[in-house]
């Protein structure tokens, strides 16, 4: 991991340094960036010693990066404010997180069709911008080109690979999700359906 004050305008839009670095400036954040995580896109910590971290994965898309590290700072903020006896993303979180991305939510920042797709996301911000599928494909249009395709875009049947290797058999969708069989232990699991992932031809 790296301190990321410093080297931040790398990661993020441009435009959004100055409000962005005041930010981490106003509220004494200690912000790291960490090699990618594949279960979360960055998170808030409390230390022992009083003090608070914000980590956020590296990654090349620099309006998610924006965004998980404003959704770490109103975690920040709510803690600071409310304590440590609310819920995580309640109404508290919701709130903060709402006034301190406003100032962002412009088109000198975000290109126009995902700025439309931001605007409707946070009337009520989700708990993770990854359970909002219009976000996420907004979003996955500003990442950089790869193998990769979404389960929904998977025939019934198909055989894809996740990031650990793992192999399963696309399913059929349950209410919002697809159920699919690990190959080798035969198991099921649930898939979102803009989960990306990589299909393996040839299927047998």
């Amino acid at each position: 991991m790296k301190d990321a004050i410093g080297g931040i305008a790398n990661y993020i839009p441009k435009n959004a340094m100055p409000l962005l670095s005041h930010y981490l400036s106003q509220w004494e954040v200690n912000l790291v960036i960490s090699k990618s995580r594949v279960t979360k896109h960055g998170d808030f910590r409390a230390l022992a010693n009083g003090g608070h971290q914000i980590t956020v994965n590296e990654m090349d898309n620099p309006y998610r990066f924006l965004i998980t590290t404003l959704h770490e700072i109103a975690h920040l903020l709510t803690f600071k404010n409310f304590g440590p006896g609310i819920k995580p993303h309640g109404k508290e979180w919701k709130e903060t997180y709402q006034k301190i991305i406003a100032p962002f939510l412009n088109s000198s920042i975000f290109p126009e069709e995902l700025l439309e797709v931001l605007q409707a996301h946070f009337r009520n911000p989700k708990a993770s911008s990854d359970s909002d599928s219009d976000l996420v494909m907004a979003l996955n249009q500003y990442d950089p080109k790869s193998e990769k395709n979404y389960i929904f875009e998977l025939d019934f049947g198909s055989i894809f690979e996740i990031y650990n290797g793992r192999r399963f058999i696309k399913g059929k969708k349950r209410v919002k999700r697809f159920e699919c069989t690990e190959m080798d232990s035969r198991r099921k699991y649930l898939f979102s359906p803009h989960a990306q992932v990589i299909k393996v031809e040839n299927n047998v």
